[in-house]
């Protein structure tokens, strides 16, 4: 209970905090953009290289989030990156109990692609590197992210093509393992900005040094049929899929999954600042989730459903300024599949079904086919204060399980600000959590649900226009409920790790393409 009373603490404080940041007007604006922000040269347009066209209110339907910063103007360019950095971790194995406290070295190479055309637009972005985890069993880690997002553009709309993909030793709800909110170390679905929850690609929740490969494509359709009206459809594949094991949680299975999504809206705008819209929405995911047969020996049981999501949107923008949307409607998940249990004597033992024998009981498969009803919806807001950014965001949606159910009914929250303190001195902060509770038995745990947890803070400090020191300390904690110790009266159920770390990036001035 102390543990969640001082997360809990934590995240009034870094609100409050936020808040504060957002309200005082006492220290003067620095003179150039953001630290996310590549360094851009100002580019000349004319009649042989006119400007592409830029929608500061993109249908709320969509992918597209509208720019806090309408006035920068749009350029090709492409630009170079190195960062390294060095934390000190807890646990660092993130298993559950753990308590080893070693270093993480991460050497890191970044490039940024944009290239605009008149109805053309290419952007790339590519992260890699290799991280040095001082620990037995661990050693070094590959860290690969590369987004792309390719988008042609006509009269009255547009077309989308977008990928990410990542090679990651964990988990992509928090930021960067540590590094917080470190420019181009913001890992994890950069190609789509903050609606793409529903459609795949991110784990909101990680346990353990376990190598995945996770990948969303998309592609997306924008069609304006009046000047105030608009109509939206977006296709999706993610794939979650574990290429290593941690030898602190070999009795964990983690399970990979794939998910197909679709999305259609119709949007009408009410004034300048406002916008409804309905949309409908599909989910799909697949598991194949390690099981026992009758005889003693391990299958992969491959279990399925799906979903269907209605929901009403409102959005309220001012340009330059916020970005406000909600959204709800009804969720209903079918269920058609086979699971295995654990029985003895007829009733059902909560014991993983890889322990099933073990326990004199007897594997079991018997069918599932059962219709929940529940509510799915967002709520985001990103305000830009004269001094300070803010961006809340809760969604509640159906997710893949992020490796640790399969299936999941997910609440996610996440809070982040920025504060420049100087000219040179620049103040972040990064809250989230997470709750999930499983759709589908089978897999590593018999839990039934798990919340994750992460909160932290930083400061960083220009040194000319190239370098950038930066000093983090962020917390993590991941539990299951009760019912993941089984018929286990007390077991190690919480993973909690403490990381602090300092580093330097090196982004020279982005090189014009003209």
């Amino acid at each position: 209970m102390k543990k969640r009373e001082s997360i809990g603490a934590m995240v009034v404080v870094l609100v409050v905090l936020s808040a504060a940041w957002g309200q005082d007007s006492s220290v003067p604006p620095p003179p150039e953009s953001s630290n996310s922000n590549p360094q851009q040269p100002v580019p000349a347009f004319g009649p042989e290289n006119p400007a592409p066209p830029v929608n500061e209110n993109p249908p709320i339907s969509g992918l597209d989030m509208p720019n806090l910063e309408p006035h920068a103007a749009p350029l090709s360019y492409v630009q170079l990156g190195a960062h390294v950095s060095e934390s000190v971790d807890s646990n660092i194995q993130d298993i559950l109990g753990g308590t080893s406290t070693r270093s993480i070295s991460r050497a890191l190479g970044s490039v940024t692609l944009q290239r605009l055309w008149s109805h053309y637009d290419l952007a790339l972005e590519y992260l890699g590197g290799v991280g040095y985890y001082g620990a037995k069993g661990i050693g070094f880690k590959q860290v690969q992210q590369f987004d792309v997002n390719q988008k042609i553009q006509w009269k009255r709309g547009q077309l989308g093509l977008r990928d990410s993909f990542s090679y990651l030793p964990e988990g992509n709800f928090a930021s960067a393992y540590g590094a917080l909110s470190v420019a181009g170390q913001m890992l994890g679905g950069g190609a789509f900005g903050g609606q793409s929850v529903p459609l795949g690609g991110n784990t909101f929740g990680s346990l353990g040094e376990v190598p995945r490969i996770m990948n969303l494509t998309l592609v997306d359709v924008v069609e304006n049929l009046t000047p105030k009206s608009a109509v939206t459809a977006t296709g999706g594949y993610g794939v979650l899929h574990y290429t290593g094991s941690n030898p602190g949680l070999a009795d964990f299975p983690f399970i990979g999954s794939t998910q197909v999504s679709g999305q259609a809206g119709y949007d009408r705008i009410l004034g300048p600042h406002d916008q409804v819209a309905v949309s409908y929405g599909y989910q799909g995911f697949k598991f194949s989730i390690p099981g026992i047969s009758d005889t003693g020996s391990p299958l992969a049981l491959s279990t399925r459903f799906h979903t269907d999501v209605v929901q009403l949107m409102w959005g309220h923008r001012i340009s330059g300024r916020m970005d406000f949307l909600a959204a709800a409607g009804p969720q209903i998940t079918q269920i058609n599949t086979q699971q295995q249990v654990c029985t003895f004597l007829g009733f059902v033992l909560p014991v993983p079904i890889q322990d099933c024998l073990a326990n004199f009981g007897t594997p079991q498969t018997i069918p599932e086919n059962s219709t929940r009803l529940t509510v799915a919806g967002r709520v985001s807001l990103r305000y830009r204060f004269a001094k300070a950014s803010v961006a809340l965001a809760y969604d509640r949606y159906t997710t893949a399980g992020s490796g640790l159910f399969p299936g999941a009914n997910s609440n996610i929250g996440r809070l982040s600000a920025t504060r420049p303190m100087s000219r040179v001195w620049t103040a972040f902060s990064d809250v989230g959590y997470s709750r999930n509770s499983r759709v589908l038995p089978g897999g590593g745990t018999v839990a039934t649900k798990y919340s994750y947890a992460f909160a932290g803070f930083g400061l960083d400090r220009k040194f000319g226009h190239d370098f950038r020191l930066f000093g983090s300390y962020e917390f993590n904690y991941l539990t299951f409920d009760k019912t993941f110790c089984g018929i286990t009266s007390t077991c190690n159920r919480i993973s909690q790790r403490h990381v602090g770390t300092i580093g330097l990036d090196w982004t020279p001035r982005p090189a014009r393409l003209d």
